[in-house]
C-alpha cells in the first residue's frame, strides 16, 4: 500500500502536512459547531472525530519516510 502512494506522487511530507493541517481542522470544526449548536457535546464529538486523523497522517508519514529512504539504497 505504501509503494502504492508513492507511485501516486505522495512524498512523506505531503502526509505530515496532512497531520498539521488535520490539527488545525479539529480545532476549527471544534469551533465553528460550537458556535452553530451551543451544543458542548456535538462540538466535542466533531472536534475528536477530524482530529483522529492526525496519528493516521503522521503514521502514514514516517511509513513514507521508511519507503523513501530504504528504496534509495
Amino acid at each position: 500500500m505504501i509503494s502504492t502512494l508513492q507511485n501516486f506522487g505522495i512524498r512523506s511530507e505531503h502526509a505530515y502536512a496532512a497531520g498539521f493541517a488535520s490539527i488545525g481542522l479539529s480545532f476549527l470544526s471544534w469551533a465553528v459547531d460550537l458556535s452553530k449548536t451551543k451544543d458542548k457535546a456535538q462540538a466535542d464529538r466533531w472536534g475528536l472525530f477530524v482530529g483522529e486523523w492526525a496519528p493516521t497522517f503522521f503514521a502514514l508519514g514516517v511509513a513514507l519516510k521508511l519507503e523513501e529512504t530504504t528504496g534509495k539504497k
